[in-house]
């Protein structure tokens, strides 16, 4: 579905801020928004297959990072400048 919205400017220019600062377009940043706002509501009429499909859609629309070595996430990492 495709929504048409008009916003006035200073609202423009902060919703443009907030989306360069999650480093995602304005739309992007507007449908996380406006999803955030509904999931509740859908959690709780939804049935569980729904809910399920639409947590994948949301973990879809974020970037995915690569995963941390084994070194990065070791206690030799998280200590290593401690006199400990």
């Amino acid at each position: 579905m495709t929504v048409t919205l008009n916003f006035n400017p200073e609202l423009e220019a902060w919703l443009f801020a907030q989306a360069q600062a999650s480093g995602v377009t304005v739309e992007a940043y507007v449908h996380s928004v406006v999803e955030s706002a509904l999931l509740p509501a859908m959690q709780q009429t939804a049935p569980v297959e729904e809910r399920a499909a639409a947590f994948e859609a949301w973990a879809a629309g974020h970037r995915s990072t690569p995963p941390l070595s084994d070194y990065a996430v070791s206690r030799e990492s998280i200590y290593e400048d401690s006199d400990l």
